[in-house]
């Protein structure tokens, strides 16, 4: 009877190759669309591996590795995992901590590739599934889309993927445990810039003038109505001014003209993200008026939300329960306000999108200049996307 847990068991004869891998792109991270480094160390250890088809340059840096099983069939599956760094210096004085200043690995896609490499050399050595299965390492999951980049480049075209897997380390999932549901995992990811205009003057003089910067006070406070009154409570919408510019700090008697914010809006429903940008612009620009100004949004569309498809989400779960154990998979949790590219590619084919847990009490949160991926994670993360290919490609 087969049995998804030797597989990961099977991986971890090779965990320490796997871990020089995973620290050697931690030491030497590249930005968005310049994985020109990490991309050349995947496709020559694809090739190492004897798959049986590397192609790079898709979508930039993007590299897809093809390996056909020992039997003939129809299906193909897509295993995904993103190369890029995000721009921050780290902080954690590891032996092998970042070279490159400014640059760091702080969201473990060092990890995420470490482990597409990994059942990559597992499905190449046992090729025990009937179909093919792509290896997508994607360039360009931090903010820019190296997903959408893929699609637009024929991605789908030239491999023809029937259902499509990713995972995320979770520092809010404990450790040893994994998590997926159906439908929303993360939010839509939107940018908003508001504009508010008034008349700029004296300081000393407010008669004279019409203040954008009281304005624009009153805008903030006044958008957090739409998720406590717009939206249904059941439902979720996060809207956040994060930046305002307004005037010079060295002129403190000076109103200016202009006020401008940005910001960031979250959900998980197309309805009410159509909901949040009609009530947007009619609550800004009403409220600007009621002070003698004018508002203006520029609404700037992002990533879509991630949601998974429920086939693909149940299938997850039940190969985790054998790699994980079967008190170690959690379906039931809230979806979370982070965005994710893979939303691309769930809106293009069926799939899944899931976290594992690397939660301890010494771990830091992503994005943080002290985090490190957990090692630990390689077999059983590397272990559950082989599985599941093989599990979607058996008989």
């Amino acid at each position: 009877m087969y049995n998804p847990s030797k597989v990961a068991d099977a991986i971890r004869e090779y965990h320490a190759d796997l871990t020089e891998i995973r620290r050697d792109i931690h030491s030497n991270p590249e930005h968005a669309y310049k994985e020109t480094r990490t991309a050349a160390l995947v496709a020559e250890r694809l090739k190492a591996y004897g798959v049986d088809e590397v192609h790079t340059g898709i979508g930039g840096t993007g590299v897809v590795g093809v390996i056909r099983g020992n039997r003939p069939g129809k299906r193909a599956v897509g295993l995904r995992a993103d190369m890029d760094c995000l721009a921050m210096n780290e902080e954690t004085r590891l032996p092998y901590a970042s070279k490159n200043q400014g640059y760091m690995h702080a969201c473990g896609h060092d990890g995420h590739t470490t482990m597409g490499l990994g059942a990559a050399r597992y499905l190449a050595k046992t090729r025990n599934f009937a179909g093919t299965v792509y290896s997508v390492f994607q360039p360009a999951e931090e903010g820019m889309a190296g997903a959408k980049a893929m699609i637009d480049d024929g991605l789908f075209s030239r491999f023809p993927i029937d259902a499509f897997y990713a995972l995320h380390n979770a520092p809010w999932v404990p450790y040893g445990k994994m998590a997926v549901r159906n439908g929303a995992m993360m939010a839509a990811a939107d940018r908003i810039e508001i504009t508010i205009e008034g008349k700029g003057g004296h300081g000393g003089m407010p008669q004279f003038v019409c203040d954008p910067v009281l304005a624009a006070g009153h805008v903030i406070t006044a958008i957090q109505s739409i998720a406590s009154r717009n939206v249904d409570p059941a439902d979720s919408v996060v809207i956040s001014i994060c930046a305002m510019e307004a005037g010079k700090m060295n002129t403190y008697n000076v109103i200016p003209r202009f006020v401008k914010m940005v910001g960031t809006v979250r959900t998980y429903r197309k309805e009410t993200q159509a909901l949040v940008v009609e009530r947007l612009k009619a609550v800004v620009a009403n409220t600007a008026a009621a002070f003698g100004s004018t508002g203006e949004v520029n609404f700037i569309y992002g990533y879509p939300a991630t949601i998974n498809h429920a086939r693909e989400a149940a299938l997850s779960a039940e190969v985790g329960r054998s790699v994980f154990g079967a008190d170690n998979v959690i379906t039931e949790i809230f979806p979370n306000t982070g965005g994710e590219d893979f939303s691309f590619f769930l809106e293009s084919v069926p799939g899944a999108y899931i976290w594992i847990g690397q939660g301890t009490d010494k771990s830091c949160p992503l994005h943080h200049p002290g985090y490190d991926f957990d090692d630990r994670l390689i077999p059983n993360g590397a272990g559950l996307l082989a599985a599941i290919a093989e599990r979607e490609l058996a008989e």
